[in-house]
């Protein structure tokens, strides 16, 4: 007579516990795998935005000294429009010079005028007035530019403040 293996019921709730833990521990790895994941993903974010904060940084650091100097560049040519007789002509040359000078070190900064075309542009430039529309022209066309404007790179230093016609 053989005996058949008896099976005991407490071996089989060990088991089935040994089971449910390594399923549990296989459950709880996968999900700190997944969370080790998106921890090196957001540490890439961080130190890509760190080095686009330091870029512009780099690239707009000088701003502050660049918008000191746009009244330089104002005065200077205030200066030459006042210089215009033929008796202050080396006067003007020399102011006209240096206002040059100051163009081209300002250019070399990334700091360029804002060129204003016949319509107003609200992305680079600032109605100060408005004036009835002259006879021939239409509303929203620029009809005298009070202060010169200026970009920073790709950003508006100063906008072009200019006198807009408008229907009344």
């Amino acid at each position: 007579m053989t005996e058949e293996p008896v099976e005991d019921p407490e071996v089989e709730v060990i088991e089935e516990e040994e089971e449910d833990s390594i399923t549990a521990l296989e459950a709880r790895l996968e999900a700190l795998e997944k969370e080790l994941q998106y921890s090196a993903a957001e540490m890439v974010n961080v130190r890509q935005r760190a080095a686009r904060d330091r870029s512009d940084a780099i690239r707009y650091g000088g701003m502050s000294l660049a918008l000191r100097m746009l009244p330089l560049l104002d005065s200077l040519e205030k200066a030459l429009e006042a210089a215009d007789g033929d008796d202050l002509e080396s006067l003007g040359e020399g102011v006209r010079l240096t206002l040059e000078g100051a163009r081209a070190a300002m250019e070399s900064e990334g700091v360029v005028k804002i060129e204003v075309g016949s319509n107003f542009d609200p992305t680079t430039m600032e109605a100060i007035a408005t004036v009835p529309v002259p006879d021939g022209g239409k509303a929203g066309s620029v009809i005298e530019i009070v202060e010169v404007g200026y970009m920073y790179h790709d950003r508006i230093l100063r906008a072009a403040r200019v006198i807009v016609a408008e229907d009344e």
